[in-house]
């Protein structure tokens, strides 16, 4: 009779037929003396079911299908769609039954702009509710595998979209302020309400709150955390932005034009007119006009912002973010990652090497375990020693990820690169007088990198000889030139790139991977709602050539963000960048190569300046933090011979939308 009561009941396909739960379920211990008790007496415990611990993770010993689903309309401080009445955001909660104010439980929060639109995850879920208006599915595995191991779950719906009033400001306050009023309900601070109007409290729960979830879902997770917002114990950012200037601009170079307006229409389906002024707004307020950073821009930062910054948070961070993320940029993770490491928050990182593609889709089974044992550790106080691990996992080949103390890799050092006349690069400067010259022109990244060794207009290029030992590159390149132009700004692209052929996570394909028909199951389902999913496999690809790193700047911004600044033509300036961050092992005999070039038609709606661009090459570098086997030598990196690289080879980035 204990017996049954502490087994997990069994998982059941989309068709209600039984299927075999995933590694993460494990079976239930019938002992009271294994029993971890909130709220509970021992006597109870043969009677309800109570927080289970054993070997570091808690056990799922609660019925699935016999949670509690509710849904409730938190009431925010925001008046986004101006209509006089604050809005109120929509929360979709599932819960054990046994939940309440004699066993409360804390809370794993998924807040999205996507539940009715793109849905969530690789198989595009979306909310379905059943006849009294309750989630009958959940999307994502969240649900599936943490309900049974006492937590609840909530899917919120950003203010705006899906179920919830208001109107999508696209990172802005109305975003912000709804996310938080759902961790103040969930800590008595903020009201909520059925959908007949009456008040309902949170009795069910600590008060304890994680958030997580992946692009504008983590983004979401960062701003709130950067509120400083009490009761948000830890938050899981999945390939999230950190400040969204940095999404759709980069050092004055803008990405997209009139982008912030777009994406708050795309999330909101409901008619177009309820919202038209608030986009009207974000048009006329986000500097299109010349790239700059101004005060739009600020309300949307969080490291550094007007209504959320790093120094409030409060909350533990578990980031994940991949290299080859060209959506968004894993420059979001590493200046945040870097803000939260200056302020000594608790945090942990995930570095791999795909497109946009969460965890759950490249590193399953590793990663439910660590999730699992990471919320276990923040919400329920477990001591499993996750903290006591290496901070940092980095894939560093397709199928090869190593654990190091931190990340960049703390023994990488900064190592000057300088670009010389006869299109070397290499340890030596070069000699005084020394130039290139090309032209701003608008081109692919592909046509930039092709046949290096042959002059052309619109590039310069400069290439090591071969590699005498493995580089490994961990953390931001910094490209500092010292150049003219002969208009008053130019944009300029610099390029890192590994000349070589190799097998590479082929990140251009899929985003890196290809979903199969085999399903695993992570959790228990129900017949409405499954923890089964597609497997996948990573896409590999051989390449004579990959781009590693790159960087963009608009002459004009290279002393402000905010203030537009022309270099006077036939004037030396230094413009000084960084790239977007990177892990890569650039491989013994391969060459690592440098291009310098004008408008990025591949990330950038620009046009080019057509200005003429001269490089002095003598005061110009790149910094390339590099884990060394052993010190480089002057000669180690010279070319022995000229050299001719491979001819066009396309090289398309996948273009996908935020979600």
């Amino acid at each position: 009779m204990l017996r049954s009561l502490f087994t997990s009941s069994g998982s059941t396909g989309r068709n209600g037929v039984p299927k075999t739960a995933g590694r993460g379920l494990v079976a239930v211990v019938p002992t009271a003396l294994a029993i971890v008790v909130a709220g509970i007496p021992p006597a109870h415990a043969a009677a309800e079911p109570s927080i289970k611990i054993e070997q570091g993770r808690t056990q799922p010993v609660f019925s699935y299908a016999d949670a509690v689903r509710e849904h409730v309309y938190v009431e925010a401080d925001v008046d986004s769609d101006g209509d006089g009445k604050k809005d109120r955001v929509r929360v979709d909660v599932i819960r054990p039954k046994e939940s309440g104010p004699r066993l409360k439980v804390p809370v794993i929060i998924d807040e999205s702009p996507y539940y009715d639109n793109s849905g969530r995850g690789n198989e595009a879920e979306r909310k379905v509710y059943d006849a009294a208006g309750n989630l009958a599915r959940f999307p994502l595995f969240y649900d599936n595998y943490f309900v049974p191991r006492g937590y609840a779950v909530l899917n919120v719906d950003m203010v705006g979209t899906t179920r919830s009033d208001g109107c999508p400001d696209t990172g802005g306050r109305a975003d912000v302020l709804g996310g938080k009023a759902v961790i103040d309900w969930l800590n008595g601070r903020a009201p909520a309400y059925r959908a007949d109007g009456t008040p309902v409290a949170a009795d069910w729960t600590t008060g304890q709150a994680a958030m997580i979830g992946k692009s504008y879902d983590g983004t979401l997770a960062n701003a709130v955390a950067a509120t400083g917002v009490e009761g948000l114990r830890t938050i899981v950012p999945i390939s999230a932005i950190s400040t969204w200037y940095r999404y759709q601009r980069s050092n004055g170079v803008i990405y997209n034009y009139d982008y912030m307006s777009w994406l708050a229409n795309y999330v909101d389906t409901d008619p177009e007119a309820k919202c038209a002024a608030v986009r009207a707004r974000m048009d006329a307020e986000d500097a299109d006009d010349t790239g700059n950073h101004n005060e739009f821009w600020r309300e949307r930062d969080y490291i550094a912002g007007s209504l959320a910054d790093v120094s409030k948070v409060k909350a533990s961070v578990f980031a994940i973010h991949t290299t080859n993320d060209l959506n968004v940029k894993p420059d979001h993770f590493s200046e945040w990652w870097k803000a939260l490491a200056a302020r000594g928050v608790p945090r942990k990182v995930w570095v791999g090497q795909y497109h946009h593609v969460d965890p759950f889709d490249f590193r399953r089974d590793v990663w439910v375990d660590t999730l699992h044992r990471w919320f276990d550790h923040w919400l329920h106080g477990v001591q499993n020693g996750i903290m006591r691990e290496p901070r940092a996992d980095v894939q560093v080949a397709p199928d090869r990820w190593i654990t190091q103390r931190d990340w960049p890799a703390p023994l990488a050092v900064k190592v000057p690169l300088h670009p010389r006349a006869d299109g070397s690069l290499g340890l030596l400067p070069a000699g005084g007088g020394a130039s290139a010259t090309y032209t701003d022109v608008r081109q692919p990244e592909d046509a930039m990198v092709a046949d290096v060794g042959t002059p052309k207009p619109g590039r310069a290029a400069f290439v090591t000889g071969e590699l005498p030992i493995d580089l490994r590159l961990s953390g931001t390149p910094v490209v500092d030139l010292r150049l003219k132009l002969d208009r008053p700004t130019a944009n300029l692209t610099a390029l890192l790139v590994d000349f070589g052929t190799d097998t590479r996570v082929d990140w251009r394909r899929g985003q890196g991977i290809t979903t199969i028909a085999e399903e695993d199951c992570h959790g228990e389902s129900t017949a409405a709602d499954d923890a089964c999913y597609k497997k996948t496999v990573t896409n590999v690809a051989e390449q004579p050539l990959e781009i590693v790193a790159r960087g963009w700047i608009d002459v004009q911004n290279r002393n402000s963000l905010t203030t537009s600044e022309p270099l006077p033509p036939g004037e030396y300036g230094r413009v000084r960048w960084q790239t977007l961050p990177h892990d890569y092992v650039f491989k013994k005999g391969h060459r690592l190569g440098l291009v310098l070039a004008g408008t990025d038609a591949n990330f950038s709606q620009e046009a080019a300046t057509g200005a003429q661009v001269t490089v002095d090459l003598a005061g110009s570098k790149v910094l390339v933090p590099l884990v060394l086997s052993r010190p480089l030598g002057q000669s180690d990196l010279k070319a022995k011979t000229e050299w001719r690289g491979p001819g066009f080879i396309p090289l398309p980035v996948p273009r996908v939308p935020f979600f």
